[in-house]
């Protein structure tokens, strides 16, 4: 069963790597965001009952969760603020504005990786510094009411990706 959980983690990232690679086209990013959801819980099921797995394998499994949660949390957050958007709901005078928060793609992947890091190496203390740091980048940016709702929304599901995807990594070690 380690094998499968190897090979379900490495789809994950390399699915992922492929969403990203195509883009923000919506019924591509939201069906993609759910089958690497799937298919990281199926990881995460066959990982459950597991007896430890060897050295070599927590090894593989750690850079396969730590790759999964970079390349994977781009889409699923991409997915999870389409689905907050007003204007995708069809409710009109909500606080939307495509151009806000530049450079949020290249700081995410940062985020889930620094995120992924700390949760692996059992401090856990360092998702507050990481989002701490993250928070203080963005500040002034913060005052426009869409981009706070885009801030916290997008954090979350990407550091809840990342946390879900190391969580596999762990349940492998029995």
């Amino acid at each position: 069963m380690t094998a499968a959980v190897l090979v379900l983690l490495a789809l994950v990232a390399l699915a992922g790597l492929a969403l990203v690679v195509l883009g923000e086209r919506r019924p591509v990013v939201t069906g993609g965001a759910v089958a690497l959801v799937v298919a990281l819980a199926v990881a995460a099921g066959l990982a459950w009952p597991e007896d430890p797995a060897g050295d070599g394998q927590l090894q593989a499994g750690a850079l396969l969760a730590v790759l999964a949660a970079i390349t994977g949390g781009g889409p699923v957050a991409t997915a999870v603020l389409h689905a907050a958007d007003p204007a995708a709901a069809g409710v009109s005078g909500g606080p939307q504005d495509p151009d806000i928060l530049r450079g949020g793609a290249w700081i995410g992947i940062l985020e889930r990786g620094a995120l992924a890091a700390t949760l692996l190496a059992g401090w856990p203390e360092g998702l507050a510094v990481v989002l701490a740091v993250k928070g203080l980048g963005r500040f002034s940016e913060l005052r426009a009411p869409a981009a706070a709702e885009r801030f916290i929304v997008g954090t979350l599901a990407s550091g809840l990706w990342a946390a879900g995807c190391v969580g596999v990594a762990v349940l492998l070690r029995g």
